[in-house]
């Protein structure tokens, strides 16, 4: 199924929970925090503006992109995956490779 999010709004694929902490202490599942890093698997037209413009949304797919801990409260399941719906203005950054 395809998912195509309307104006400024961005879906985002969750990084992996870690099963580890970085001093190699494995993480029962309800320790386990979710990571605030995602990769952008479709995106909006971009933002209606006030003159009826649209400006388009600052990041492309395939990006990945941090976002804020309490963000994407708004998830919904496709093909068996979780997915978030982000605002654009709840990424905070794109992390360059």
């Amino acid at each position: 199924m395809k998912i195509r999010p309307l104006h400024d709004r961005i879906v985002v694929r969750r990084k992996e929970e870690e099963e580890k902490t970085a001093g190699g202490i494995l993480l029962p599942g309800s320790a386990k925090e979710k990571p605030n890093e995602g990769t952008v698997i479709a995106i909006g037209s971009g933002k209606i503006l006030d003159n009826g413009e649209i400006r388009p949304v600052d990041v492309k797919l395939g990006d990945v992109v941090v976002f804020g801990k309490y963000a994407g409260s708004d998830t919904i399941e496709i093909d068996g995956e979780e997915l978030i719906i982000l605002g654009e203005t709840d990424i905070k950054a794109v992390i360059l490779t």
